[in-house]
């Protein structure tokens, strides 16, 4: 998720929709809701509650015994945004993006991206914390950042993973610019100290130039690739990406493309054998114009011995509204996903 002022007026029309649905939803009191409206949305698990975290003014938080009503949080994970922040992104405010949450070494740790609009001056943030019951974060400070004109990538719309064989984890991210990119974390889930991140997933080939210009920023350019999730199943490591447009509303054009790899580092090849470093993937879900315009920003878990596939969708029937998708996964034969409708 790129965009900071489509999504900032989004959450804000959203807002008032879902005020509108939900009467009680008044002076930031908590609320049900079984169509949560999220951007860029991930899942835990923890006990019988499910936990809803997106993109909103210090992280929009839900959770449900069922996923299927949910309870909008009137405290958000973040109550206070650090002073960090403000040295390492000029003019950032407390819209905070694309976050990501996994459980490792009886810990959870949470990233999360803070930028500007259409610009790859960006950080991603982590906090931890023991339990998610009282949303008690400790501040850890800043993973990785990216300078406008030093980095060809941008730091937001992160993605923890997990290393099997070695226990070792690994940070994925990156929104346009020189595409996807991946490196290796030390023990306290920051960037190794030897890494250099580098692109694993592109939505051109570096030699194609799209004859269309970018519809929302002129700075991030036309390799429109973003918000990866990497999961493991059978033996490999799936590298799901966003591809094309979103935070548009119904003109938004987002999908979601996906490859694999025996290697967390790499390469991930499409079904047809194409590298995702020179613009493979193989497409998992897009709009249908009936029910959704488009739909991207995924995250996969497996959750009750069922692999779920989440994401935002635009809605064709609220005028791209951007409401939380659920898919159960099944996988072919030959080892790929597809959605059960």
């Amino acid at each position: 998720m790129n965009y900071a002022l489509p999504i900032l007026l989004c959450f804000s029309v959203l807002t008032m929709q879902a005020q509108q649905h939900h009467p009680r939803m008044r002076g930031g009191e908590s609320f049900q809701t079984e169509t949560p409206m999220v951007h860029d949305p991930v899942m835990a698990k923890e006990g019988d509650t499910y936990y809803l975290f997106s993109t909103g003014m210090g992280i929009q938080r839900m959770t449900s015994k069922d996923r299927r009503t949910w309870t909008i949080s009137r405290q958000p994970v973040m109550t206070v945004i650090p002073g960090w922040i403000a040295d390492s992104v000029p003019g950032f405010g407390s819209h905070v993006w694309a976050p990501d949450i996994i459980r490792w070494h009886n810990r959870w740790w949470f990233a999360y991206s803070c930028s500007t609009f259409g610009k790859n001056a960006s950080a991603i943030g982590l906090l931890s914390s023991p339990s998610l019951v009282a949303n008690l974060w400790k501040d850890e400070g800043c993973i990785v950042t990216s300078r406008e004109k030093r980095d060809n990538w941008n730091a937001i719309d992160p993605n923890f993973v997990i290393d099997d064989g070695t226990d070792t984890p690994w940070l994925v991210w990156g929104s346009f610019w020189d595409g996807i990119q991946l490196a290796r974390l030390d023990s306290t889930m920051h960037l190794d100290k030897d890494q250099q991140p580098r692109t694993i997933a592109r939505r051109y080939h570096p030699s194609y130039k799209p004859t269309e210009p970018n519809p929302t920023s002129r700075f991030a350019g036309t390799n429109a690739i973003e918000a990866p999730f990497i999961f493991k199943h059978g033996g490999y490591y799936y590298l799901f990406v966003s591809w094309d447009y979103c935070c548009r509303g119904a003109k938004s054009n987002y999908r979601v493309a996906v490859g694999r790899s025996k290697n967390v580092e790499g390469p991930y090849l499409d079904r047809s054998g194409k590298d995702m470093a020179a613009g493979g993937g193989t497409l998992v879900i897009e709009g249908d114009k009936q029910q959704w315009e488009a739909a991207g920003h995924c995250a996969v878990y497996t959750f009750d011995n069922q692999d779920i596939f989440i994401c935002h969708g635009y809605s064709a029937k609220l005028n791209g509204a951007a409401l939380l998708i659920q898919r159960p996964i099944s996988w072919t034969a030959d080892g790929w996903p597809e959605l059960i409708k």
